[in-house]
């Protein structure tokens, strides 16, 4: 019956895709032109809205120098379009679709140290932040872990890509292992053009505007919803006497989106009931102990401001640790092995936040050789990996041999691509024109810690206006990235205890900038329209 169900799926998928064009006479006209009163009141009502909601974050260093607001007491509306961007629906269905099989690849990812560890070891010696989580890791493992349970909490992007028969397809741009943020503020702003999208004479008429609204938006729940199931899974307290039990989120000193990471700790604290705590990254090892007499090794967090309390961590969530910049001294190495090592579940582990590796996302693509994606997903129906498989973007190793050489130094087959090293974040990446010289500027040895991608073709008369969070309002062509969150809690022996899907994330930039992180100051967050 499964198996038949899944063909019909992939039968009714077919149809919808093969049915469906990338029609770009829907970007023709949209947005409608805002007059400058119109685009005033707009921009007035997104403002005041943003803030009101707490759709906001800090403002930058650019935007406002510190010296200007010393006590961190601002906020600015957080890079907003002020119109949601038309999105394919049919993309956005088989996204939301496979993001569950996602997440059960990178569990079972994860639990292969095996087959991880060879692909990570030969990238130690030409990455040091690669090689310090690794090594990290094998700490770790010399002197036993004491936690069984893994979550994660992920994002896969995608953009929709228009194909030779001008019909989208589904084609995957990252998926994000560690960190996966702007669950709290893509909701914001689905209410936001949902309630402008109601209000009358905010937008001038256009047939898409009036056509409905975007789709809901469950990423708050479903985030929160993951952590209070790790929570929950961690069982009693592991100290004697026992302590009360809570989640910590381990955040960047100066940590300019906060309010992003406020909206998932409102709702674990607020509808899970569950005592959650922000510590910074740089205070881990002032705030948080592990008893030297205790081999259980719970994580005991000591509150700064209750000073006589104590709570015992059962879930620690990283929005911090996932770039090489974040890591100053031996001490923050010493604090990752530190959390690393404690009975508390973490989100991710080393070896998950190994799994988000480019180079692990470029062999699962492989389109000869050993079938990865299967071995990884025995148990998923072919027709359902094959679907999944069919979002890979064609994805070229550099190493000695490595088939990639020849189109990144290439000056003409190089504009079709994109260089990505190991990172998260934004701007780490090499495009087009710019791959040879650079290439060529490193020892041939290190290339092998670059993956070549072949960029994705997205519409090309998409438009939108962007109001920036210092004020300026930007219109022009656009390209608009999605995400899907989804949250998954398992086993070592690779057993899955939660595997859920839910909310999204769009983020538009100008089409001339390459780069897409809203935090980096490249996108801003949208919403979709579908059609």
């Amino acid at each position: 019956m499964g198996f038949c169900l899944a063909i019909i799926l992939r039968f009714a998928y077919r149809v919808q895709l093969n049915a469906l064009v990338m029609d770009e006479s829907i970007y023709t006209n949209y947005p409608p032109q805002l007059s400058s009163e119109q685009q005033e009141y707009l921009v007035t009502a997104t403002k005041d809205w943003a803030i009101q909601n707490g759709l906001a974050v800090r403002p930058s260093p650019a935007v406002l120098p510190k010296n200007a607001d010393p006590n961190g007491v601002l906020a600015t509306n957080a890079p907003v379009s002020l119109f949601p961007s038309p999105f394919p629906k049919v993309c956005f269905n088989e996204a939301q679709a496979l993001q569950t099989v996602y997440n059960q690849l990178y569990a079972a990812i994860t639990c292969n140290e095996d087959w991880l560890g060879k692909i990570i070891e030969d990238l130690t010696d030409v990455d040091d932040f690669v090689a310090n989580l690794w090594k990290t890791h094998l700490t770790v493992q010399k002197e036993g872990y004491v936690q069984d349970l893994s979550l994660g909490l992920y994002r896969s992007d995608y953009m929709a890509h228009v194909t030779p028969n001008n019909a989208p397809a589904l084609k995957q741009v990252e998926f994000n292992t560690i960190s996966s943020s702007f669950g709290g503020l893509s909701a914001l702003v689905r209410s936001l053009h949902t309630e402008l999208l109601s209000t009358p004479l905010t937008y001038p008429p256009h047939p898409l505007l009036q056509s409905g609204t975007p789709p809901d938006n469950t990423a708050v729940e479903t985030l929160s919803g993951g952590l209070a199931e790790a929570h929950k899974a961690y069982g009693p307290s592991k100290s004697s006497p026992g302590l009360p039990l809570c989640v910590l989120f381990i955040v960047q000193d100066g940590e300019r989106n906060v309010f992003d990471q406020l909206a998932l700790l409102k709702r674990l604290t607020g509808f899970h009931k569950v005592p959650t705590f922000r510590v910074k990254s740089n205070q881990i090892l002032d705030q948080t102990s592990i008893p030297a007499d205790n081999s259980s090794r719970p994580l005991i967090y000591h509150p700064p401001h209750f000073p006589e309390s104590a709570f015992e961590v059962t879930t620690v969530y990283l929005r911090a640790y996932y770039s090489p910049d974040e890591y100053t001294s031996s001490r923050d190495w010493e604090a990752r092995t530190h959390l690393e090592r404690s009975a508390a579940i973490k989100c991710p582990t080393v070896l998950n936040q190994l799994a988000g590796c480019k180079k692990i996302q470029q062999v699962l693509a492989e389109p000869t050789g050993p079938d990865h994606l299967s071995s990884f997903l025995k148990d998923v129906d072919p027709t359902i990996v094959a679907r999944l498989r069919e979002t890979f973007a064609p994805q070229y190793d550099l190493s000695a041999g490595g088939q990639g050489r020849d189109l990144a130094l290439n000056p003409e087959t190089a504009m079709k691509h994109v260089l990505k090293p190991q990172r998260e974040g934004g701007g780490n990446n090499v495009y087009k024109a710019e791959i040879p010289d650079f290439l060529r500027s490193l020892p041939e040895s290190d290339w092998k810690g670059w993956v070549l991608m072949e960029l994705i073709n997205p519409a090309a008369n998409a438009e939108n206006v962007a109001l920036r969070n210092d004020g300026e309002v930007l219109r022009g062509n656009v390209i608009s990235e999605l995400g899907v969150y989804g949250t998954i809690l398992w086993e070592k022996t690779g057993k899955i205890l939660h595997n859920d899907e839910g909310g999204w994330l769009l983020r538009t930039k100008g089409k001339e900038v390459n780069e897409g992180g809203v935090a980096a100051g490249f996108s801003s967050l949208d919403s979709v329209l579908l059609y």
